[in-house]
């Protein structure tokens, strides 16, 4: 038996019948929006190489995907922008992006389980769960389609914004970036909360010279 799928059959003898995984994508980089997927299936349903999306990589990733859209009772996204995320904070757009995701799905809803240990406030049962993604099928699916979704919308942003490399980096702090920003300045596709330190670094480099 999986060890994913056997953590999530404790639920189903509880007597939980539909469970929904849930997990975000993109609390770390410095640019885009924060993802998150919602994913209910049947209790026997079975996907072979379902894991945390960190530990796989993004070709089999997006393949998963599919596989998982496919054999899915239902799933859905929740984003929430760069500009949200610097108005309410990354914690709260996480919440909000996952309440969202749920909220779309159709269907009852037994039981909610969430990666983390921080939840939205909802009228249904919800479960945190710390590192879930490692621990649970449902999230772990749920993972995988928050990761491609967000990385798609960070190679489409990529075509507008060339300079930062998203297309590579997905918006995370990598030496090249923050070399970019340094260079090019920040976007309208940044969070500018997200910046201060390296701003902050640009401008006494600035009062050196």
């Amino acid at each position: 038996m999986n060890l994913l799928k056997a953590y999530d059959n404790k639920y189903y003898s509880e007597g939980f019948i539909n469970l929904v995984g849930v997990d975000e994508a993109g609390r770390g980089p410095l640019a885009g929006p924060v993802v998150a997927a919602a994913v209910i299936f049947k209790k026997n349903t079975f996907i072979e190489g379902i894991n945390d999306s960190k530990k796989i990589k993004e070709k089999e990733r997006e393949n998963l995907a599919e596989k998982i859209k496919q054999f899915a009772l239902d799933y859905s996204y929740g984003i929430v922008n760069h500009i949200e995320i610097d108005r309410i904070n990354i914690l709260q757009a996480s919440l909000k992006a996952m309440k969202i995701a749920v909220n779309k799905l159709s269907g009852k809803i037994d039981l909610i389980l969430i990666d983390g240990n921080k939840s939205f406030i909802a009228d249904l049962p919800i479960k945190t769960i710390v590192k879930g993604d490692t621990k649970s099928f449902s999230i772990a699916a749920a993972s995988i389609l928050a990761k491609v979704k967000r990385d798609e919308i960070m190679r489409k942003a990529a075509k507008d914004f060339p300079e930062y490399l998203w297309e590579n980096n997905k918006g995370y702090g990598t030496k090249k970036h923050v070399e970019a920003i340094k260079k090019f300045g920040y976007s309208n596709f940044h969070r500018k909360t997200f910046l201060t330190k390296i701003l902050a670094n640009e401008i006494q480099e600035e009062l050196i010279k």
